[in-house]
């Protein structure tokens, strides 16, 4: 050893994650410190596990940047890559332990493709504008408290993909806003409206999600399905989904999303539509919405 050498950290990894943790000690914010400490210890202790090397480390720190600079105004890359990893899907499930235990609706992910500003209508509107295609859908709605109770004024917000498996802003054929709609519960906690049928379709595939994806030998099919946001003063906001249980892929969802009872069948009303029948039951608590990803 260099005679002139001053002795630094041990050049062991023990040491280095001990080092690492004492810096974040530091952190004002108790949760952030809390998390960043859980993330530092799992961090170090994957790379000592998988053996990780420095050209393997350069490879996931540009897929990180590459994650960010596919984000956009109509695509958000940051939120796929969750998804497909079933971390979203846990997370939800995990805010929403207390509520599934007293019989609430399971929530889902909001995804990427909620909107801001969509329309209100009354209840008993046609969210598909005249030229859409695919088979009428009435459906039925109620939001509930955990107790049964009937939650007037609530705010229910829906959009779904088109037949062709497009949501509006995806597809330049589609009018804006197709497919949308806000709607307003009555005295009885009802809402109700008419879409046609919507359709399974891939999450977005050319960017690095896709690439993982393909590198997993995984297939970016979601099932068809609907999404719900429900508003109401005095509970906790819910988003949901519910999905066709005669799509091919409803019991394997590339985001892991069709759970519990949220898979449905889209019953025939005899005239060559169908119709789906929900009830939505909210947990009492903040009422916090969510941030939108779109404009």
């Amino acid at each position: 050893m260099d005679a002139h050498a001053v002795t630094g950290l041990p050049a062991e990894p023990d040491a280095l994650l001990h080092a690492v943790l004492r810096a974040n000690d530091g952190t004002d914010n108790a949760r952030l410190r809390e998390v960043m400490g859980s993330l530092l210890r799992h961090l170090h202790a994957f790379a000592r596990e998988v053996g990780l090397n420095y050209r393997e480390l350069e490879q996931g720190l540009d897929f990180l940047v590459r994650i960010g600079q596919a984000t956009g105004p109509k695509k958000h890359e940051g939120i796929l890559l969750a998804d497909i990893l079933g971390l979203a899907t846990l997370v939800c499930l995990m805010d929403a332990r207390d509520s599934l235990a007293e019989g609430g609706t399971e929530p889902a992910l909001i995804g990427p493709f909620w909107r801001d500003q969509q329309p209100l209508r009354a209840n008993g509107s046609r969210i598909a504008c005249a030229n859409t295609p695919g088979a009428p859908l009435r459906v039925n709605g109620r939001v509930l408290s955990l107790d049964g109770r009937p939650l007037a004024g609530a705010r229910v917000e829906t959009w779904q993909a088109s037949p062709k498996g497009l949501y509006e802003n995806q597809d330049p054929e589609q009018p804006q806003m197709n497919l949308r709609g806000r709607f307003e519960t009555d005295a009885d906690g009802r809402f109700w409206f008419d879409s046609v049928r919507p359709a399974g379709y891939p999450v977005p595939i050319d960017g690095p999600c896709g690439e993982l994806l393909a590198a997993q030998g995984r297939h970016p099919m979601r099932p068809a399905h609907l999404h719900f946001l429900v508003v109401a003063v005095g509970h906790k906001v819910l988003a949901t989904q519910f999905f066709d249980a005669e799509d091919p892929h409803a019991m394997d969802d590339v985001v892991f999303g069709a759970v519990g009872s949220l898979l449905r069948r889209f019953e025939p009303d005899g005239e060559g539509g169908f119709r789906l029948d929900v009830e939505l039951r909210l947990e009492p608590g903040e009422t916090r919405v969510p941030h939108c990803p779109l404009p």
